[in-house]
């Protein structure tokens, strides 16, 4: 067979046994064996010869006829609340980057951190037979996991908790306890806290990290200066506006546990006079790259944002592998700046 045998059409297995004059089923245990022989099927010599013409000839397997063989697809669903949030849109960088360099291939979805979109979301992920999932938006009050579980689907967690199931995610309690000392260094004793989703792992562990470390310094943090928002600019302005119509006097510093809501928050207190930095300390969560740019300079705990999905990528691969893996929670950075100085 010259080169221009298998012009105009993709090169088969069966054309490079043809060639090689030996049986196809033997050309493809050497291409699809992670080992240098595949099984005994073939001398060193020969593994070699079938790997060079494979390249030579630009043969590469079919991914449809891969999948039917190993039941794999090489394919992993994400599934995020919102990939126009910049903190999840950095941690699918970190999966799509660590999947590649696995052979895999991914795709995302957005829930809107509905539970029925969730749903729906995760059923057209199972009918496009992906391998696993990397799901990103899970609820502390969810079903659905378990239900995943009874079914045997393989899935690992990215960003937030769920205690008993694996997943990738920064430590946020150690997150809420570093902005704990950090205020208190400053001498606040009278703090508020914007806590974000009550059935976010985020928003409870970054809250409750805050909130024992300042209670174990001495501090006292009342009810009314711990107020449950929505993770976005908007919902950051509503709690700061509850804060300050709430608390009497206002408190000197704010915690809030995500940039965005932080980053509302600095709005709600300009509106009411006050400057960030000075009349009142602001500190938000994940160090996005707004935060160093903002006309205040925004304080920040800084979440290894891409780390955590090449991590998530790397456990699910452990997973399918059938290894049993733990959760990993990768360690924050305070970046102290203007608005809490």
């Amino acid at each position: 067979m010259d080169d221009t045998t298998a012009a105009g059409r993709t090169v088969t297995l069966k054309d490079l046994a043809n060639e090689l004059g030996i049986h196809p089923s033997t050309v493809s245990r050497i291409l699809h064996s992670g080992s240098e022989v595949a099984r005994g099927a073939a001398s060193v010599a020969t593994a070699e010869r079938v790997r060079d013409l494979a390249t030579k000839r630009g043969y590469s397997p079919d991914p449809q006829a891969t999948g039917l063989r190993t039941r794999r697809t090489k394919l992993l669903g994400v599934i995020v609340p919102r990939l126009s949030d910049l903190v999840l849109a950095i941690m699918y960088e970190g999966i799509e980057e660590a999947a590649a360099e696995l052979g895999y291939s991914t795709f995302v979805m957005n829930s809107r951190d509905d539970l029925e979109e969730q749903r729906r979301k995760t059923d057209t992920m199972l009918a496009r037979r992906v391998d696993g999932l990397i799901i990103g938006d899970a609820h502390l009050d969810s079903s659905l996991l378990r239900e995943l579980t009874v079914r045997k689907v393989p899935f690992v967690l990215m960003n937030r908790r769920v205690p008993g199931y694996p997943s990738a995610t920064c430590d946020d309690v150690l997150g809420g306890q570093l902005v704990a000392d950090h205020l208190w260094s400053k001498g606040h004793r009278n703090v508020a806290v914007i806590a974000g989703e009550p059935y976010a792992s985020t928003a409870i562990d970054r809250t409750a990290g805050f909130v024992d470390r300042w209670h174990a310094l001495g501090g006292k943090i009342p009810p009314e200066a711990v107020v449950w928002s929505r993770f976005d600019t908007a919902g950051g302005r509503e709690a700061a506006e509850t804060i300050l119509n709430g608390c009497h006097p206002h408190p000197t510093a704010l915690f809030a546990v995500n940039d965005f809501a932080a980053i509302g928050a600095m709005g709600a207190l300009r509106s009411h006079g006050l400057t960030v930095g000075r009349d009142m300390a602001v500190v938000g969560f994940n160090d996005t790259s707004l935060a160093s740019e903002l006309p205040i300079p925004l304080s920040s705990v800084r979440s290894p944002m891409l780390d955590i999905g090449r991590t998530a990528v790397q456990l699910l691969k452990r997973l399918l592998s059938g290894e049993s893996v733990e959760s990993i929670r990768l360690k924050p950075t305070l970046c102290a700046r203007e608005s809490s100085a």
